[in-house]
């Protein structure tokens, strides 16, 4: 864990780069305002907070009232500690298997509730940053609305036919990994692949077991629509920044602007999307080519980019790594476990 404390001032590189190459100074962001900046945190601690009842409510549908719902939001929002430390925003879900295997709870229903969650969660994100891709090509901006479809039509089409899938096939570690693995971990080797070909199995019988089913339709359903909510606040978050510097935008313009960002922030290049995501959300605003980032003006302006990401990735990562480890990561009594 200690490399990803040393990780995240490197996110800060990015911004540095950004505000020395525009001439961002300290008291532009500040001019910002508390409340503005107050209230851009509040949405996104309620987009992180949705996203912990999602959590809780998939959790105690497949497993009952096992644990406190407050103590599985929590876990769910300290959870996003690691998404915001990786490229690509993945590792999560290993946080909240890693918690439901400490309370008890077998690794194959572990690993269904985390799917569960993390398949819901990037089919509302992937169609909103389809929207947004469409939208900015209609307006012209054809280099940044391609990276946002491409990006978004790749990986929610990836993570759907998998999840779709495994209720129809069962799914084995590919041969070629499988005989390299033994080959160099020899007997050792061979044990983590059976181990982990028995732990696909189980969790592909439990989505035949369970995804056909009525009470799974509305769960699946139930957590789509959680997470277009969760999403929503974290597009708002923006909107409310925005304000603070004088730009006027729409909740729809803004949510459509930070769902474009995200996407690109999603390429697997920087550490938490740190860069791409501030630059995306400049060239989806302003229909800019990805080579021309001077700002036309009456338009979006790199303080108030500046400021959101404050707002709505490093405050959060303060709060998320506190609830990572006072609850995710803390010893659980015995008398707690299933």
């Amino acid at each position: 864990m200690n490399w990803r404390i040393i990780a995240i001032p490197a996110t800060l590189i990015p911004i540095f780069i950004i505000a020395i190459q525009f001439d961002i100074r300290p008291e532009d962001v500040l001019a910002i305002g508390l409340f503005p900046f107050v209230g851009a945190v509040v949405a996104m601690m309620i987009k992180l907070g949705i996203q912990g009842v999602k959590f809780a409510y998939i959790s105690q549908k497949y497993l009952g009232k096992f644990d406190s719902s407050l103590k599985l939001v929590g876990v769910r929002v300290g959870s996003e500690f690691i998404k915001f430390t990786t490229p690509m925003f993945v590792g999560a879900e290993f946080i909240v298997i890693y918690y439901l295997h400490k309370k008890g709870v077998p690794p194959s229903k572990s690993t269904w509730i985390a799917i569960m969650d993390i398949v819901t969660e990037v089919f509302a994100g992937g169609l909103l940053s389809i929207m947004a891709g469409i939208i900015a090509l209609l307006h012209g901006a054809y280099v940044v609305g391609s990276v946002i479809l491409g990006t978004s039509v790749i990986i929610t089409s990836l993570w759907l036919v998998l999840f779709f899938l495994s209720s129809k096939r069962t799914f084995q570690v590919p041969s070629v990994l499988a005989k390299l693995t033994k080959r160099f971990g020899k007997d050792k080797g061979e044990r983590y692949i059976e181990q982990t070909n028995i732990w696909m199995k189980e969790v592909c019988t439990m989505s035949r077991e369970n995804l056909r089913t009525t009470e799974s339709k509305k769960v699946f359903t139930v957590s789509f629509l959680l997470s277009l909510a969760s999403w929503s606040f974290y597009g708002i978050s923006f909107m409310i920044i925005a304000f603070g510097t004088g730009y006027i935008i729409s909740a729809f313009d803004s949510i459509m602007a930070v769902m474009g960002a995200n996407a690109i922030g999603n390429l697997p290049i920087t550490v938490g999307g740190s860069g791409l995501a501030e630059f995306g959300i400049v060239a989806y605003l302003n229909d800019l080519d990805p080579f021309n980032f001077d700002i036309p003006k009456e338009a979006v302006a790199w303080d108030a980019v500046i400021g959101w990401r404050i707002a709505t990735y490093y405050v959060p990562i303060a709060i998320t790594w506190l609830l990572l480890v006072k609850l995710a990561l803390s010893k659980i009594p015995k008398s707690e476990k299933l």
